[in-house]
């Protein structure tokens, strides 16, 4: 089975449960791993297209990171039929909270 990642997405976006999250934005790093059938000839993600679902899911409105990790991973699911897997993590960026926190992670993975 072949791997395909793409870590790091880093997305600045008006999301969040309160008031200045809206005001002020947040920024979000996505990881996305593919695991695609190899009874292909050579299985095939493309990475453009991986960022840009990420992407398109961040333009709409929302407030928890488990509504965009389901989105994105329903995206993707769709858009790529060869994968057997998908692991999708999404972050936010020293979340506003009391405290030193470097991020608020909520992962979705499909066997």
């Amino acid at each position: 089975m072949l791997t395909v990642s793409l870590h790091g997405i880093k997305i600045i976006a008006p999301h969040g449960l309160y008031k200045e999250e809206h005001i002020l934005g947040n920024t979000f790093e996505i990881d996305v791993d593919i695991w695609l059938n190899d009874k292909q000839p050579w299985p095939f993600a493309d990475y453009t297209l991986i960022q840009k679902i990420v992407a398109s899911v961040f333009q709409k409105p929302g407030q928890l990171l488990e509504t965009f990790v389901f989105n994105i991973h329903t995206s993707l699911m769709e858009k790529i039929p060869a994968a057997e897997k998908i692991k999708v993590a999404v972050r936010k960026l020293h979340p506003p909270m009391p405290g030193n926190v470097a991020y608020a992670q909520v992962c979705y993975e499909t066997p």
